[in-house]
């Protein structure tokens, strides 16, 4: 096993492929994710805004160099964004957060799709993949949960600069098949 996570790669399904954010991918993204019903369960539930977007979540996804959107392969249109975070070469531990789809995307087979893509490039590396659920945001918690996510415990975790109650969920590579 490799322990040289590759953080870029382009991740492609049957409807939707994954590549990673460029700074210029601003105003695409932002229009998938301006719809304020993605975040009325999340912990930022004002991320809808376009400062707030900008400065709380698109800004940190660029600089972290492992952030994707989502591109629906049909129009082109980028409808969401993912990332892996929080590698861990000596556990062979990974995260993967900070995602939302656009509504239109919501209850069919884009997340389990998206989740997939990733996981299988994830476990090229990783022995563990966690998601970091805000304990609230039920409907992540649930969408975790039907991609084979196992609940593990409760904690604090500090995410951009703010210490918040958070539920991981771990996935082993043969969970998520």
């Amino acid at each position: 096993m490799s322990t040289d996570f590759n953080f870029r790669p382009v991740l492609k399904g049957s409807s939707i492929y994954l590549r990673p954010l460029k700074a210029d991918d601003f105003e695409a993204l932002y229009a998938a994710a301006s719809d304020p019903n993605i975040w009325t369960q999340h912990p930022e539930p004002t991320r809808y805004q376009r400062d707030v977007f900008e400065h709380g979540f698109f800004k940190s996804a660029v600089e972290s160099g492992s952030a994707f959107v989502v591109v629906d392969k049909a129009n082109e249109r980028i409808i969401g964004s993912s990332r892996f975070y929080e590698w861990d070469r000596e556990k062979a531990e990974v995260a993967i957060g900070f995602t939302f789809l656009a509504c239109d995307y919501w209850g069919g087979a884009t997340n389990a799709e998206m989740k997939q893509l990733m996981l299988h490039h994830a476990f090229k590396w990783a022995r563990l993949v966690w998601l970091h659920i805000g304990v609230d945001n039920w409907r992540s918690r649930k969408a975790a949960e039907k991609i084979g996510a196992e609940f593990s415990h409760e904690e604090r975790k500090e995410i951009n600069g703010r210490i918040r109650e958070t539920a991981f969920y771990k996935i082993l590579p043969l969970s998520n098949l």
